[in-house]
């Protein structure tokens, strides 16, 4: 007799919670007003793609998953198709991925949320897998997840508090025109805007204020998705806004990362404004946002293993050779916290973001700044290389990767960096072609993720890296620390 089990049960693909979770969301469906759910996956840069399901679909995809395109891992930060989809081997010599093939979308049921901005329409992430049960070679969320269940082997987890900054402005373009359109592998022009408030004014109150009825309609929105928003800030410059949220286990954070950039700019859209979070905006007076990123390891326990025993030490050992993991892998993992060409714009001296694999306890000027102390449980590090465009599966991902290298090797720091801009320490890539160099040489990366998925995405970025330069030397222009306007056109509204 054949076996009537889906796809998920028929390869194991839920716990037991997940299992009683996606019941649970079936019988709300049941009985509340939602006509159409929003299935996520991210793609290789951390862009959100979806398909909208009927109800009836949805609750077959809870049994057997959905089929979507592998096309969205194929193509670079413009739409252009980085590999030869439709030879033997789909450009990557994987007989698998030969035609454009599809893969099966699986919902985690722990991620299903309702969309208050977008009545009647829920929203859930899903997992890739080759109709064989295998998980997907290049989806970042399964990457993610195993670096998760590596230091799950070892009764260990991370958890995760995200501080994103972005821009906030008003749309002044009642609608879009054929300036706005591209093609493949060229942007259109973004739409036309203007500042909300005149910037330059740290933690103003007023200018705050007149952005106060988007920022209030956002908090009712990130509360009632049950994002952990903490707080909202006024920086420096115009209608440069940062969140902050509540620590998260590392999994959840990265959704709630890729959540929270897409809601912003959807809610922002329906109220005639508009969300970036480019790094570094082509406009007058925009200074360089960041993602900064504060991280812990915690045991089955629930101890913070960064915590100090004494005063005298800033960090445990165990959390003194973390943060030397990641300052001897700095250069290689880079790439995956500023993947744009705008994002190492901000590496430059006194500018609150790195320009070297520097330490400190509580200084803005390090790359990994040491917060906490004895008896805290909130000791923790913060890495500040990010960009708000990061992929927050990589990114995440590769701060696992290379601070329990420090823990394995028993590596040290050094002393910590008084005055970082000038200390004696490797700097960091200076763009992001020489940070592609140093993934490609990093034995680390290679060792942890495979060749497989190292040369992928080395692949993606070299070719979005080689636009830039093609336009950048037919422009003829020297690039000064402003962005140019092909950056404007590919990142401003892209991320």
């Amino acid at each position: 007799m054949a076996s009537t089990a889906g796809f998920i049960e028929r390869h194991g693909l839920w716990t037991q919670d997940q299992k009683l979770q996606a019941a649970e969301i079936a019988e709300r469906l049941a009985r509340e007003d939602i006509h159409l759910v929003r299935l996520a996956w991210a793609d290789p840069h951390g862009y959100s793609r979806a398909k909208a399901l009927t109800v009836p679909a949805f609750l077959s995809a809870l049994k057997s998953g959905h089929n979507i395109n592998v096309a969205t891992s194929t193509l670079d930060s413009a739409g252009t198709r980085t590999f030869s989809s439709f030879t033997r081997g789909g450009g990557m010599g994987l007989d698998e991925m030969t035609g454009s093939p599809n893969l099966t979308l699986v919902p985690d049921p722990s991620t299903f949320r309702v969309l208050p901005w977008a009545p009647g329409v829920a929203w859930i992430v899903g997992d890739e897998y080759f109709d064989s049960g295998q998980p997907f070679h290049f989806s970042p969320r399964q990457l993610l997840r195993r670096e998760i269940a590596k230091l799950k082997q070892r009764g260990l987890s991370q958890k995760i508090g995200l501080e994103i900054e972005f821009y906030l402005l008003r749309v002044t373009q009642e609608q879009l025109n054929f300036d706005n359109v591209g093609a493949p592998g060229v942007r259109g022009n973004p739409v036309n805007v203007c500042p909300v408030e005149p910037g330059f004014h740290f933690h103003s109150e007023s200018s705050m204020d007149m952005m106060q009825p988007i920022l209030s309609a956002l908090v009712r929105s990130y509360e009632a998705i049950d994002l952990p928003i903490r707080s909202i800030e006024k920086e420096w410059g115009p209608g440069q806004i940062e969140c902050t949220f509540a620590p998260a286990d590392a999994l959840t954070a990265a959704d709630n990362a890729m959540l929270f950039r897409t809601a912003t700019k959807q809610i922002c859209r329906r109220m005639g404004h508009f969300a970036t979070f480019m790094s570094r905006p082509r406009l007058k007076g925009y200074y360089s946002s960041g993602w900064h990123l504060h991280q812990s390891i915690v045991d089955d326990a629930g101890v913070n293993r960064f915590m100090p025993m004494d005063t005298a030490a800033p960090l445990s050992p165990f959390g003194m050779s973390y943060v030397a993991g990641l300052l001897e892998h700095a250069a290689p993992a880079t790439v995956f916290a500023a993947p744009t060409v705008t994002g190492y714009r901000r590496f430059k001296p006194n500018s609150l973001a790195p320009d070297r694999a520097s330490w400190g306890f509580d200084h803005r000027g390090a790359m990994i700044r040491v917060l906490g102390g004895i008896d805290d449980a909130a000791t923790r590090v913060e890495n500040r290389i990010g960009e708000p465009c990061a992929n927050p599966y990589l990114y995440i991902a590769s701060q696992i990767v290379a601070g329990m290298e420090g823990v394995d090797a028993n590596l040290h720091p050094g002393a910590q960096d008084d005055e970082p801009y000038n200390a004696d320490r490797a700097r960091l890539p200076a763009n992001l072609p020489l940070s592609l160099d140093e993934l490609d040489r990093s034995a680390l990366f290679r060792k942890a993720w495979g060749d497989l998925f190292v040369d992928y995405y080395l692949k993606v970025k070299r070719v979005e890296a080689g636009r830039y330069q093609a336009a950048f030397e037919a422009a003829g222009k020297p690039v000064g620390d402003d962005a140019t306007e092909w950056e404007q056109n590919e990142y401003f509204d892209f991320f």
